[in-house]
């Protein structure tokens, strides 16, 4: 949207009736200085459902179904939104997170791309569920390279729920995207005032308005309506891996150790032609004498292990209690199980399968 500020006389009939024929909104300036033109940033959301777009669904008093609500309902029940930016809102999907798939990935990612080329937009927007939010923003933050914030929100009551957090969280989502200050920040997630970083971000919590944490980290700034203030300095720059051209991404399941683990559910996982494995260890990402030796049968047969921890926060290191020089695993230092999946799948989906170059992807980002 462009304002044009002119002054209020009687001669400003004429000045407003150029305005208009030229398809600007003018904005009437108290004084009798001639203004120059001013444009609000322009801001692209796209909605994929979650919470935020939830209803209530009766079968208790804090059930709900997500994505009841589409995108452009969100933005219009938020009138102070035009003050902030011009936007435009595309609908992508309208599902719970925990329905989110590769396909969907890769449209958004597709769309952000398109939108960052033709020069669409100034930041970006993801109305998101909270259960995968950190897996799709650690996703994108991999694959796209633009100094355009990109933005993750989402909310952890329903739309219809007493004490709402979603509109305060969409308000400060755009805020953060149309601040020129977080350019060069990558993919970030803001909820509940917070802002953080897509490598760092995780869900803590159930059902608290402050679920998410930057774990090993802590937040790179803060949001209020008045103000954005980042802490950390922008974003050090990390090796660019394209983005893959067709779903699904190459098939990398989840490993959940436990005591008394055994051998048969990675032997089944091999049969069924995993490219990789992610062990969510205990501790440092270990587990039995047993669960250790098919692992390293399924190295020998052409399977990718990369060692994580199960404990939510922490380093997992080389070679402490493992010796993965000899067993030829990759560990996964700070991510987490499920983002050090969605890195291997990239990586595989790229032609990437030196141990030593996977390693080294995992260490690129601190």
């Amino acid at each position: 949207m462009m304002i044009f500020k002119i002054p209020v006389k009687a001669s400003s009939a004429a000045a407003l009736a150029i305005c208009m024929m030229m398809g600007a909104t003018p904005a009437i300036s108290m004084n009798n200085q001639v203004h120059s033109i001013q444009t609000l940033p322009r801001i692209l959301v796209l909605a994929t459902g979650g919470t935020i777009s939830g209803k209530k669904n009766g079968m208790s008093e804090i059930g709900y179904n997500a994505g009841g609500v589409t995108g452009k309902q969100l933005v219009e029940d938020i009138p102070e939104l035009a003050k902030l930016a011009e936007i435009n809102v595309e609908q992508i999907a309208n599902i719970g997170s925990q329905d989110m798939n590769d396909a969907i990935w890769l449209r958004l990612a597709k769309r952000i791309q398109e939108a960052v080329a033709h020069n669409e937009a100034d930041g970006i927007v993801i109305t998101h569920g909270t259960d995968t939010m950190e897996e799709t923003a650690f996703f994108l933050d991999t694959v796209i390279r633009t100094d355009k914030p990109i933005i993750l929100t989402g909310a952890m009551r329903p739309s219809t729920a007493i004490g709402a957090d979603g509109p305060a969280n969409l308000y400060e989502a755009i805020e953060v995207a149309a601040n020129p200050k977080a350019k060069d920040h990558g993919v970030m997630i803001v909820m509940n005032d917070t802002i953080h970083a897509a490598r760092w971000a995780s869900k803590t919590h159930t059902t608290a308005v402050e679920t998410f944490q930057s774990i090993n980290a802590g937040p790179i700034g803060y949001v209020d309506p008045a103000s954005v203030r980042f802490i950390e300095p922008k974003k050090q720059p990390v090796p660019s891996f394209g983005l893959p051209t067709t779903a699904p991404l190459p098939a990398v399941e989840i490993l959940y150790a436990h005591s008394g683990m055994g051998a048969s559910i990675i032997n089944d996982l091999i049969k069924t032609g995993v490219k990789g494995i992610i062990l969510a260890g205990v501790g440092d990402g270990n587990s039995s004498k047993e669960a250790m030796a098919a692992l390293n049968l399924a190295v020998k047969q052409g399977v990718i292990v990369v060692r994580s921890s199960r404990t939510g926060s922490g380093f997992v290191n080389r070679n402490v209690e493992v010796n993965d020089d000899k067993n030829d695993f990759v560990v996964s230092y700070d991510l987490s199980p499920q983002k050090a999946r969605i890195l291997l799948q990239i990586l595989i989906a790229n032609g990437k399968n030196k141990l030593s170059d996977i390693q080294s992807a995992f260490e690129a980002g601190f």
